[in-house]
């Protein structure tokens, strides 16, 4: 598996699996927004609060999701997590948890980060499995604040400090 920088030519395949339900439903990128256009991850990618990069599979070496760490504070050294997995046939095997633990490891390491935080939806189990075996401890819950199919859900609340942060 490999991390690498989102690419002109790459901005497509993201934007179709940002505009897919069964990814977006579970986001928020603030006031609501959830789906990602090719034009606003281009602005995204070029912004040096952002750090997104696609993750491939061992096989090939075509994108299969993407992780990334946005709102990032250099004075503070913080960022927030927040992963896709665009191509379904790759769920389980653990890719996303390998991308984002590798992502971690140059937020921590090569970006100077020093505390990262992500939230997940408290019935996105895979999500929060993500989160927990990358050794984010669960911080707090966001009650009822994230539509789901007409139904509020809470929002579970996770952090991650550099000297927590295992390989």
């Amino acid at each position: 598996m490999q991390l690498r920088p989102l690419a002109a030519n790459d901005l497509d395949l993201v934007a179709m699996w940002m505009g897919d339900k069964d990814t977006y439903q579970w986001l928020d990128f603030g006031a609501g927004l959830q789906v990602l256009t090719a034009p606003l991850l281009a602005v995204m990618s070029r912004r040096d609060v952002n750090y997104l990069r696609l993750f491939t599979s061992e096989a090939h070496d075509r994108p299969i999701g993407a992780v990334a760490l946005s709102n990032m504070a250099t004075a503070f050294g913080s960022a927030t997590l927040w992963y896709v997995l665009g191509d379904k046939a790759y769920a389980g095997r653990g890719y996303t948890r390998s991308a984002v633990g590798r992502l971690l490891a140059t937020g921590f390491g090569e970006l100077g980060l020093t505390s990262v935080n992500a939230w997940a939806v408290e019935t996105n189990h895979a999500s929060v499995r993500i989160l927990q075996k990358n050794g984010f401890r669960l911080i707090g819950r966001q009650r009822r604040c994230h539509l789901l199919e007409g139904e509020l859900h809470d929002r579970l609340l996770f952090d991650l400090l550099a000297t927590e942060h295992r390989l």
